[in-house]
C-alpha cells in the first residue's frame, strides 16, 4: 500500500499545561516582568496535577532569572481553550497558552512565529512531524508540547481462552473478533465513534484503509473511495455482525472504551498510552501490537499533539522566548513526558527515552510517532470538520447507514469551512 503523505501528523489527546487569567504587566521593580502562562491538566488527581509541575519548573527558572516572574494557572480539558478565548476577546491575552489548537489564532495575526521567540537549536529539535503539524502556508506558528501515537491494545487473558493471536489485518482483526464473540466478550471490538473523541478513531481507521482526512497536498478528501470502502467494512463485518459490543459506536465514547477495557470487558480496540496506567490499576493483563490494516500492518497511525503557543499582546517577546527555551530543554521534556505517559516532542528527548529501561513501556508508542500522520490542524476549517465528525460518523456505520452518503455529507461540511479559509 502506498503511504500517503499530508504534512500533518499524529499524537495524545488530552495533553495539557497551564493557564492564566489576565495580562501581563510589570510588578515592583519597574525593570521586572511578569509572564502569564495558561496550561491544561494532564494529571487526573488533585496529587499529579499539571500545577504542580509547572509551580516546580517556574520555581527553577526563577532562580536563574530574578528579573522575570512567570504565573501559571491551569485549567481542566474541558475549560482550558474556552478561557483562553475568553481572554483574547476581552483583549487580555496571556502571554503564553498551551491549548488544543492555534490556527485560528495565527488566521488573526496574535502568535508569534516559532523563530520569533526560540532559539535555533530549541526550534530544529522538534519531531519533525510536529514542527509541520505546527504550521500554517508553511509557517509554524503552533509549538508542539506533548504528543500522543495510538496502537491496538488487547487482553491477553481474553485471546488466551479465545485461542487467537493479535491481528495484523483487518480480516485478522474480524476473526478474533468472532472468536472472542463466541466466548461471551462483551466488546470483542471496541469501536468509540461518540461524540468525545470520534475524530481520533476515524481518522486512525481512515489511515488504516489507506486514506485520511485529506489527500497528499491537503486538501479534504474525506469520501475518498479508500474511506468509503474502509467505512463499509466496518459496518458489514464489525458493527453488523454484533462484533462491537452492546452500545452502538455512535454512543460509545472514548472514555467509557477506556474504562471497559480496564474492567476486562473488552478484547481490543485502539488506545493511546494514558490507558496502559488504566488496564495496569485493573490487573489486566494486556499486550500491544501495530494497528491492523486492510492488508497487513497499517502503514501509518494517529499522532496527536498539543500546542503551546506565544502570543503578541504583551510584546515580551525577548523574555517569552526565554522561558520557552527554558520549558523545551530535554530534561523538563522528559520530565513532562515520564509523569503523564506522554510522548516527548523533542528528537534529543526521543532519543533519551527511546532507549531508557524506565521508558520501555513507552517504546511501542514512540516508534510509531515517525509514521504518524496528524489532524489538519493547520485549517481553520478543521474545527468544523471535527465536529461534523462527532455528530455524524457514527451513521455510518449503523444497521441501514451510507458510509458514501455519510462521508460524503462531511466533505460538503469540509469544503464549505474551507472556502472561507
Amino acid at each position: 500500500m502506498q503511504r500517503r503523505r499530508t504534512g500533518t501528523i499524529a499524537v495524545v489527546s488530552a495533553l495539557g499545561m497551564t493557564a492564566v487569567l489576565g495580562g501581563c504587566g510589570l510588578t515592583g521593580d519597574s525593570d521586572e516582568v511578569t509572564l502569564k502562562l495558561v496550561a491544561a491538566d494532564y494529571g487526573d488527581s488533585k496529587d499529579n496535577s499539571s500545577q504542580k509541575y509547572w509551580d516546580a519548573l517556574v520555581e527553577s527558572y526563577e532562580a536563574k532569572n530574578p528579573d522575570v516572574r512567570v504565573d501559571v494557572t491551569v485549567y481542566s480539558w474541558n475549560d482550558v481553550d474556552r478561557e483562553v478565548r475568553e481572554l483574547v476577546e476581552a483583549g487580555k491575552a496571556p502571554d503564553m497558552a498551551q491549548i488544543g489548537a492555534y490556527s485560528d489564532y495565527a488566521d488573526k495575526d496574535l502568535l508569534y512565529r516559532a523563530d520569533d521567540v526560540l532559539s535555533i537549536p530549541v526550534q530544529a529539535d522538534f519531531v519533525s512531524q510536529l514542527a509541520g503539524a505546527g504550521q500554517v502556508n508553511g509557517v509554524q506558528y503552533g509549538l508542539p508540547f506533548a504528543a500522543s501515537t495510538r496502537v491496538l491494545f488487547y487482553n491477553k487473558t481474553l485471546f488466551d481462552k479465545a485461542g487467537v493471536q493479535p491481528p495484523k489485518s483487518w480480516d485478522d482483526l474480524a476473526e478474533a473478533a468472532g472468536a472472542l464473540q463466541e466466548k461471551g466478550v462483551k466488546y470483542p471490538y471496541a469501536l468509540p465513534l461518540g461524540a468525545e473523541e470520534a475524530q481520533a478513531e476515524t481518522m486512525q481507521w481512515m489511515l488504516s484503509g489507506g486514506g485520511g482526512y485529506t489527500d497528499d497536498v491537503g486538501t479534504y478528501s474525506v469520501d475518498s473511495p479508500q474511506n468509503v470502502t474502509t467505512f463499509t467494512w466496518l459496518r458489514d463485518e464489525l458493527v453488523g455482525k454484533g462484533l462491537t459490543g452492546p452500545v452502538a459506536p455512535g454512543k460509545l465514547d472514548r472514555a467509557d472504551a477506556f474504562a471497559a477495557f480496564a474492567n476486562g470487558d473488552v478484547g481490543m480496540l485502539n488506545g493511546h498510552p494514558s490507558l496502559m496506567k488504566m488496564a495496569s490499576a485493573k490487573g489486566v493483563k494486556y499486550g500491544m501490537v501495530t494497528t491492523p490494516g486492510v492488508d497487513g500492518e497499517s502503514k501509518s497511525t494517529l499522532g496527536v499533539s498539543d500546542w503551546m503557543t506565544a502570543f503578541k499582546k504583551n510584546g515580551h517577546q525577548k523574555e517569552v522566548g526565554d522561558f520557552l527555551d527554558f520549558v523545551y530543554s530535554e530534561e523538563n521534556v522528559l520530565d513532562f513526558s515520564r509523569e503523564y505517559d506522554l510522548l516527548p516532542v523533542t528528537t534529543s528527548a526521543s532519543q533519551t527515552m527511546s532507549t531508557a529501561a524506565e521508558d520501555r513501556d513507552l517504546k511501542p508508542f514512540l516508534d510509531e510517532l515517525l509514521l504518524s500522520e496528524l489532524y489538519p490542524v493547520g485549517k481553520t476549517s478543521w474545527a468544523s470538520v471535527s465536529a461534523d465528525v462527532k455528530k455524524h460518523i457514527g451513521e455510518a456505520v449503523s444497521s441501514g447507514g451510507s458510509p458514501k452518503g455519510v462521508l460524503g455529507q462531511i466533505q460538503a461540511t469540509a469544503m464549505r469551512a474551507g472556502s472561507a479559509e
